[in-house]
C-alpha cells in the first residue's frame, strides 16, 4: 500500500527523503484517479525499501498541491533531493511509473 502523505508530513517524508520518492495527487471522486491508485500501490510494494511510494489526497491536503501547481489530477510527481524531476498528469501505464524510478535508482 502507498504511504499516505499530507501536508504536515510532506517535507519531512518528501523533501528530505534520500531515496526517490513517487508522490500521486489525487481525489476519492477522481474516476482517472481511482485507475491510477492501484498502479501506485503496486508500485509501493515493488520498490519498498528502494524508493517512497506514496499519496496525497488533494481535497485535505491543498498546501503542496499548489506549491507544485497540481491543477489537473491525477498528477504524479517524482523527487529526487528534494526536486521535482518529473512529472505525469492523467492516467498512464505502470512502464511509465516504473521508468521513472529506475531512471534515479
Amino acid at each position: 500500500m502507498a504511504l499516505e502523505i499530507t501536508d504536515a508530513n510532506f517535507e519531512e517524508t518528501v523533501l528530505k527523503s534520500d531515496k526517490p520518492v513517487v508522490v500521486d495527487f489525487w481525489a476519492a471522486w477522481c474516476g482517472p484517479c481511482r485507475m491510477v491508485g492501484p498502479i501506485i500501490d503496486e508500485i509501493s510494494t515493488e520498490y519498498e525499501g528502494k524508493a517512497i511510494v506514496g499519496k496525497v489526497d488533494v481535497d485535505a491536503n491543498q498546501e503542496f498541491a499548489a506549491k507544485y501547481g497540481v491543477r489537473n489530477i491525477p498528477t504524479v510527481l517524482v523527487f529526487q533531493g528534494g526536486e521535482v524531476v518529473g512529472r505525469q498528469v492523467g492516467v498512464a501505464p505502470k512502464k511509465a511509473y516504473s521508468d521513472a524510478i529506475d531512471g534515479l535508482l
